[in-house]
């Protein structure tokens, strides 16, 4: 599994395939930056554009934690 599979909220037992964990934990860090970046009202651009830039910095988040 590559390290931006891995799941935001993994379930442990129960026998389920990793397929039915939700999202992923990538998904997760963009979600939580992307927060971030609409609580500030001085943001402005195109919505493509600030969407992308949480996934930048998710994947800086996820290669942070491997270190």
């Amino acid at each position: 599994m590559k390290e931006h599979d891995e799941s935001a909220f993994p379930l442990s037992g129960g026998g389920l395939v990793a397929d039915v964990y939700g999202m992923t934990l990538r998904d997760w860090f963009a979600g939580q930056a992307l927060m971030g970046y609409l609580a500030d009202s001085n943001v402005t651009g195109a919505v493509v554009k600030i969407a992308a830039a949480a996934y930048v910095m998710a994947d800086a988040l996820l290669a942070e934690r491997a270190k």
